[in-house]
């Protein structure tokens, strides 16, 4: 969100997901999306079905590579090298759209210069990607009228995560595919209502509709809409938050959320959590977190509240009340006002209609989206919702962004070096390790493990390893073996995979037996704080070998294959 906020005016999907069904190139880079995004991904296939070229930029094989023209295998944390590389192709070929760059973008020069040097044969040394097919991607990607791109965590998590997003920025912006349908810079979100959440404000740095807390006259509007004073000081981001717990935080509020699986070197975080002096969980069942929760507030479902959520494409939807919650459970918004009038707030919202229309009220982007409005919506089958900005009751909402300009004003185009993970493998931990999600689960599992046919598909940890570093270390498929890194270990079980290219394992994150973050950096970038999940250094040893007659994982194969996929070394 801050790349693009930064260089667009926008944090967002620039398109609409049902754009991507008529793109003409797909560039999904940094995205598992048939197993993360299984609805988008439906969208992506439809594309290749009617001869749309799919690229995939990802160090993993995953199902899209095998439906892909061609699958770009980078060695992790390379991205800017690759990114950079492509720039400086369409720059020296002359593929860029230039009345696009001189009418709509500041700043093109500062990025011919910084990418001069990342030439595709020197690319080649650092990816491990041929120059040919750097070549081949930029000049497709080029000279493809309807082209977008299409990423997520495997670009954000990293310690120069946003240097990655300002990076396919610039491709955007060269080539003026951004303001037309099926194209621009599209973020997959993870979860059902993160671009919600955003909106909201629910961010350090930004009030509701993305206006920065320290900018003076957002300030002065929001003091007399709340009628309270406001800090213009920004606040901790995540990582910081995190990292803070037990000295200068003393308490948490840990609203849907185990970070006890979510947060990387969670074993640093535990440790902290000792030293909070009170922590409340609000959830709908307890998880790892609720070990140190002082107060629990049961919280209720999606199914069982009424509100609005905000899908990755701007799509703001009502959600009603199906069910009642069971027991004391509450609506997340009924249990922070009884709170905050305990506190002394005397807040008087009798539904969240009256929060919604207070959210809107100052929020121009959002401002002609109301309850009233999402509600006409649903006598059209297929297009209930409302895409922002909508900035005015008559407006009919924006389904793609930049039409009739770059909304920032102008786009930046903002140069980026590469700079290498924050851990490198080494002679003790001689193996990148990343961590991702799979289809079966959805990220710290507090619902899909409770589910019995879930759990029956993926019943247990594992860590994939390519066969090159399994004989190395003599291990087999299905053994139990101990990953470790600076941070910790855990055990889980062997797949001997070719998903992963050698020197590389990767993890999932969604078991608590066997937390991947045990052993993630909380190295941050330096705009977010975000983490750096998908790459850090590793180490696997055998501990227990299979017998041989055991059948792995019976009746099922741990996430969705595809063909060309190789599942073992065989």
């Amino acid at each position: 969100m801050a790349g693009l906020v930064t260089t667009f005016g926008a944090g967002a999907m620039t398109n609409s997901i049902g754009e991507i069904r008529d793109a003409d190139f797909l560039f999904v880079i940094g995205s598992n999306t048939s197993e993360a995004h299984p609805i988008i991904a439906m969208e992506m296939k439809r594309a290749v079905h009617k001869g749309a070229t799919l690229v995939v930029a990802d160090p993993r094989s995953i199902w899209m590579t095998s439906i892909a023209k061609k699958h770009l295998q980078l060695n992790p944390g390379t991205d800017v090298w690759l990114l950079n590389a492509m720039a400086n192709v369409i720059i020296s070929e002359s593929l860029v759209d230039q009345t696009f760059i001189d009418q709509q973008t500041e700043n093109f020069e500062a990025v011919c210069k910084a990418v001069a040097a990342y030439t595709p044969e020197e690319a080649e040394k650092m990816t491990g990607i041929s120059a040919e097919d750097i070549r081949w991607a930029a000049r497709t990607y080029a000279t493809t009228e309807k082209a977008g791109i299409y990423y997520t965590l495997g670009i954000t998590e990293h310690s120069h995560g946003t240097d990655n997003v300002y990076a396919l920025a610039n491709l955007v912006l060269m080539t003026g595919h951004l303001g037309k349908p099926s194209t621009g810079m599209n973020p997959l979100r993870g979860q059902n209502n993160v671009q919600g959440a955003n909106d909201a404000g629910a961010t350090p740095i930004f009030s509701p509709g993305y206006q920065r807390v320290d900018d003076p006259e957002i300030l002065a509007k929001y003091e007399k809409s709340w009628g309270v004073p406001l800090s213009p000081v920004p606040g901790l981001n995540l990582n910081e938050m995190m990292k803070s717990a037990g000295d200068k935080i003393r308490g948490f509020f840990v609203k849907g959320e185990d970070i006890l699986l979510s947060e990387p070197n969670v074993l640093k975080l535990e440790k902290n959590l000792n030293n909070i002096d009170f922590i409340v969980l609000q959830d709908i069942f307890l998880n790892e977190t609720a070990r140190f929760a002082d107060v629990v507030f049961p919280a209720s479902t999606f199914a069982e509240k009424d509100g609005v959520f905000t899908n990755s494409e701007r799509r703001v939807q009502r959600v009603r009340k199906a069910v009642e919650p069971p027991g004391q459970a509450k609506a997340d918004w009924e249990i922070l006002i009884l709170l905050a009038n305990q506190l002394g707030a005397n807040w008087s919202y009798d539904s969240p209609a009256d929060i919604y229309a207070e959210m809107v009220k100052d929020a121009p982007n959002f401002a002609g989206i109301s309850y009233e409005k999402l509600e006409e919506t649903m006598n059209h089958p297929g297009k209930s919702g409302i895409q922002w900005p909508c900035p005015t009751p008559d407006h009919s909402g924006t389904i793609y962004l930049h039409e009739t300009g770059v909304l920032r004003g102008k786009g930046l185009f903002t140069p980026v070096e590469y700079m290498p993970p924050m851990e490198m493998p080494d002679e003790s931990y001689g193996l990148f390790l990343s961590t991702g999600r799979t289809l079966y689960h959805y990220n710290a599992a507090t619902q899909t493990r409770r589910e019995s046919g879930l759990a029956a598909k993926q019943s247990e940890a594992f860590v994939e390893i390519h066969p090159r570093d399994a004989r190395k270390r003599n291990i087999h498929h299905g053994d139990m073996v101990e990953v470790t890194t600076r941070r910790g270990d855990v055990r889980v079980r062997a797949i001997v995979s070719r998903q992963v290219r050698p020197g590389c394992i990767w993890m999932p994150l969604h078991f608590a037996e066997a937390r991947a973050n045990v052993l993630t950096n909380d190295a941050g970038d330096k705009v977010t704080g975000t983490a750096e999940y998908k790459v850090c250094a590793a180490e696997v040893r055998l501990l227990e070998q299979m017998p041989e007659d055991k059948n792995l994982f019976p009746g099922n194969y741990y996430h969705e294959t595809g063909p060309g996929l190789q599942q073992t070394a065989d």
